[in-house]
């Protein structure tokens, strides 16, 4: 882990983050700050309407799509803990902003897309870490998920930052790269095949042997989480960030320090109307 210039990050949550699991948003912010990051959370921000977009409702996504590109606009950087959703602002928004005819907006658009990462990326390629400090004694397996794989491309980078995580055991998955069968909307219009895809994953994930199951997508993890959980299968679902802000206390015996959560850092708090997290302007 090296030093950095203080880089100014706006936290893109992602609507599934905010809403359910808060944890990796904190996760998120604590590990950006660590690595000396100042991280706003711009309180405009909406769902990426990715399931308007993949469902064929192309009018009515651009809303989210000029949501999104007047909040994060004025940031250095954009950086969000979910590939599915950094892949849908960096892929659809700038074909739903031509679509619009809005010659404004795809201009904010294309600056947004352009510094816009998935925490992932944001690390290895940003920042030029791949030893975040990170301390998490568990085997683990990882799931790669389909956006975050063709859509976001983000390649080998999770795994590298795990192979740096002290204690940490990256076991093999069967078909890591085959689909949870949540889809998003694909999994509400098919749920018969949905149901067949999570069930396979879910023994994939059990014969591994491990103790978590760790990809960069909530959705996925909620998805087979959920499969697990109905099959009996004693394997816990944690996301990357969440392991990778993980760090090993030294007292009497060396134990993981999982700092409590804040969840007032993602709360629209008076008197702070830039949402800032950590006091630093956009």
């Amino acid at each position: 882990m090296t030093a950095n210039i203080q880089k100014k990050v706006a936290l893109f949550a992602t609507c599934i983050n905010d809403v359910m699991f808060p944890d990796t948003c904190m996760a998120t912010v604590r590990l950006l700050e660590r690595l000396g990051c100042r991280v706003c959370f711009p309180p405009q921000q909406t769902c990426c309407g990715q399931m308007f977009t993949n469902t064929g409702y192309f009018n009515e996504a651009i809303a989210s799509v000029r949501a999104c590109a007047s909040a994060f606009e004025p940031y250095e950087y954009v950086v969000g803990p979910s590939g599915s959703c950094v892949g849908s602002l960096r892929e659809q928004h700038p074909l739903l902003a031509e679509l619009s005819g809005d010659t404004a907006l795809q201009q904010t658009v294309k600056a947004v897309v352009d510094k816009t990462y998935e925490l992932t990326e944001f690390l290895v390629d940003v920042l030029g870490i791949e030893d975040v400090g990170a301390y998490f004694p568990h085997t683990v397996v990882f799931h790669q998920s389909c956006h975050s794989l063709r859509v976001a491309r983000l390649g080998d980078r999770p795994r590298r930052l795990m192979e740096k995580v002290r204690g940490l055991t990256l076991l093999p998955l069967e078909a890591d790269d085959q689909c949870c069968g949540f889809g998003g909307t694909f999994s509400v219009k098919n749920p018969d095949l949905s149901a067949a895809m999570v069930s396979e994953k879910a023994r994939c994930v059990a014969k591994s042997g491990a103790e978590y199951l760790v990809t960069v997508d909530n959705a996925c993890l909620m998805n087979i989480g959920g499969a697990l959980h109905r099959d009996g299968i004693a394997v816990r679902t944690i996301h990357l960030a969440e392991i990778l802000c993980s760090q090993e206390c030294e007292r009497d015996e060396p134990h993981v320090c999982h700092p409590q959560p804040n969840r007032a850092l993602l709360t629209h708090n008076k008197g702070e109307k830039d949402g800032r997290v950590g006091g630093g302007a956009p």
